[in-house]
């Protein structure tokens, strides 16, 4: 059968860059699966995106379906029909799901038992006839996070649609949409080759637009602005920080992308770099250039959708917007050093932190006592105990200076910048920048010991303070992204040992308690608990670990992250690299396990016990002491070793000695026996669902 190309294009005024980039990778299954569903056979989707467009092309889309004929079988023949042989309604009920008539029901006879089938049978249809309403309700399709409606219509889109193509080989497909109706004219860049341009077939949509300055996919722009910056490079000797989400950015804000070097006064070099790439790439979108030593240069990247006729103006028009910037960025720094950093504390009062959790000021302040608590956990010495502390109390200081509150995500960082020149130690300062650290999944962690405890003070504070008020995450619903600060604490615990999270959540939760917040303590301190297990969880199951593994030591009710870590980093190892251990801890587990009853005790009777009983309630005495002590150590391999040391006493234990002897005395005190044995092993892990997993 022939085959054709299929051609549609979605034209409109400027989508939304980040939008258009998800709605482009929905495409190829919005169409396949319209195509699918109207029985059309086809090839491969093609897609393709810019600024002013979405287009798909489908190869090897037949001129006609294809006819089928499908049999569905029904309910009995004794079901179907009555004992005068008409139908039930349980017959006419299934002809009319598949809509057949109950005089075309065929009986079938399988097995000796007699079914009802019903066939159905399409005819071949013509393809064209079926792409005009199929093409209109792709377009309904494509997902939008927010749409509008234009003019006098009804019908919504991201942004207005101004024109359509569909071509189905040379032949129009006239699809409706919005008052439009497809033809074969497409436009080509605004301002180099506007148009209209005809297109001659649907094989020829994609070289008529590249004949019209318009690159037609995100990977063919990214490409060009990374050559073209390149050559940038080479041609200044410097180096191009091509920030990723401002790339994805601009490679939807241009058709036609051309890299220009601007440059701005060397004056605002003065200006900590961090505001100026800030007030380039998230303001301007533009790439900054550095010197070889890592320095700031006073020279940026342009990405222009303009005529590079006209080279000179655009870069003239760009580089006048970011002096304005840069000039309003310097002045806000400048006035802002006019203050010493502490003097911006008292503002916070302003600065509301959540409605039910008060100021910025108050949060300040219970910040600075669980950072004195961790502080202490990690045995910091005098002098970084009390940087600890005055980094808490100044880190949330510049949120109310003028460069922050004009270049929002640059908080922490000016903070720091203000701080040294305030004449605060650079460990504060450093502190001071890294506290909102970890920010996002593979970011550093704060440099310094005093920078990670007033991190995981500031996270714990906000973690607690939501959940008291019943905001914590539900679902897929964490509006306060506190999964990802969760993940940071965690993170951050395996750098501060000897710091125990439960009693910082305590910590944390008695300054609530005392700036007279209402919540059960309790219940709230189980809630947070039981959210940093979870993440804890994931984490380990990120880096591979087994859920058996994780679930039997969560099972012997262990709520410590580093804790539950170290322990089933422990197992897995015991049976990934130490597989007699690991063998000699399960089967002496279970041996025992199996007769033991929990309900007796643990408090044996040693004047009842024979030689055998004797040495293994001694090797159990010493094991536990040595489990014990190895736990203690944190050595948690030490610990499984203790333990696999019972195997041998508990083997000739059961060779020697009847457990559930007629004698309820010497049984029961058997059993304690087991049970204590049981309990030595309980302070690790369930072995039991480790045994199971052997």
């Amino acid at each position: 059968m022939a085959t054709k190309t299929l051609a549609f294009e979605i034209g409109t005024e400027e989508l939304p860059a980040f939008d258009l980039h998800a709605a482009t990778e929905r495409l190829a299954g919005i169409m396949g699966g319209a195509l699918d569903a109207a029985g059309v056979p086809h090839g491969d989707v093609e897609t393709y995106s810019t600024p002013r467009r979405l287009i798909m092309v489908v190869r090897d889309v037949p001129e006609q379906t294809e006819a089928t004929e499908e049999s569905f079988r029904g309910p009995s023949a004794k079901i179907a029909f009555d004992a005068d042989g008409n139908p039930t309604k349980a017959a006419a009920g299934f002809a009319r799901g598949k809509g057949v008539g109950v005089d075309a029901l065929e009986r079938r006879d399988e097995g000796g038992t007699g079914y009802v089938y019903a066939v159905v049978r399409t005819a071949s249809r013509d393809v064209a006839g079926l792409l005009p309403g199929l093409l209109a309700d792709v377009v309904r399709a494509v997902p939008w996070p927010k749409t509008q409606r234009w003019g006098s219509r009804s019908e919504q889109f991201s942004r207005p649609v101004r024109w359509l193509l569909a071509l189905f080989g040379d032949q129009v497909v006239p699809v409706e949409f919005a008052g439009l109706v497809a033809g074969d004219l497409t436009w080509g860049h605004r301002f180099l080759a506007p148009g209209p341009h005809k297109v001659a077939d649907a094989d020829a949509l994609v070289d008529v637009l590249r004949g019209a300055f318009v690159v037609p996919s995100e990977a063919e722009r990214e490409a060009s602005i990374r050559e073209q910056a390149a050559r940038a490079e080479e041609a200044t000797g410097l180096v191009a920080e091509l920030h990723a989400k401002t790339l994805q950015e601009v490679v939807n804000l241009a058709e036609f992308p051309t890299v220009m070097v601007g440059s701005f006064d060397e004056l605002f070099l003065a200006v900590p770099k961090e505001i100026t790439v800030d007030a380039m790439l998230v303001h301007q979108r533009y790439f900054p250039l550095f010197n070889q030593d890592g320095t700031l240069a006073n020279k940026f990247l342009i990405t222009s959708n303009g005529d590079p006729a006209f080279r000179e103006n655009i870069v003239d028009g760009n580089e006048r917007v970011v002096a304005a910037r840069l000039y309003d960025a310097k002045f806000f720094y400048d006035e802002d050093l006019k203050k010493p950093l502490e003097a911006y504390v008292e503002g916070l009062s302003e600065v509301v932190f959540q409605e039910a959790l008060g100021t910025t000021l108050e949060k300040t302040k219970r910040v600075v006592k669980v950072a004195r608590h961790l502080a202490a956990q990690a045995a910091l010495d005098a002098a970084d105990a009390a940087d600890a502390e005055r980094a808490a109390y100044l880190c949330k200081a510049d949120l109310v200076t003028g460069a922050v509150v004009e270049f929002t995500s640059v908080q922490g960082v000016m903070g720091s910048y203000y701080a040294a020149a305030s004449g605060e130690t650079p460990q504060v300062a450093q502190a001071i920048a890294d506290h909102y650290r970890p920010r996002f999944s593979g970011d550093g962690l704060p440099a310094s010991a005093v920078g990670k405890v007033v991190a995981m003070a500031d996270k714990l504070d906000t973690i607690c303070g939501l959940f008291a008020i019943g905001q914590g995450p539900t679902g897929s619903s964490d509006p306060f992204a506190l999964r990802r600060a969760a993940i940071g604490i965690v993170s951050i615990l395996f750098e501060l040992p000897g710091v125990s999270l439960l009693s910082a959540i305590d910590v944390a939760l008695e300054r609530y308690a005392e700036a007279g917040i209402a919540f059960d303590q309790a219940a709230v301190r189980a809630a947070v608990v039981d959210f940093f297990v979870t993440r804890t969880k994931v984490m380990l199951r990120d880096e591979g670990r087994s859920p058996d593994a994780i679930d039997a030591v969560l099972a012997v009710g262990v709520e410590e992250p580093m804790e539950l870590v170290r322990r089933v980093r422990a197992l897995e190892a015991a049976r990934t690299d130490a597989r007699d251990t690991f063998d000699d801890l399960a089967t002496a587990y279970a041996r025992a396990n199996n007769l033991a009853d929990p309900a007796l005790g643990t408090q044996v009777d040693k004047a009842l016990l024979g030689e055998a009983e004797r040495d293994l309630a001694r090797a159990v005495e010493v094991a536990d002491a040595a489990c014990r002590a190895a736990l203690a150590a944190d050595d948690y391999a030490g610990a499984l070793a203790a333990l696999a040391a019972l195997r041998g006493p508990i083997d000739r234990f059961f060779e020697d000695v009847l457990v559930m002897d007629e004698d309820a005395a010497l049984r029961e005190n058997r059993l304690r026996l087991l049970n204590s044995f049981v309990a030595a092993f309980a302070q690790v892990a369930d072995f039991g669902a480790m045994a199971k997993a052997k």
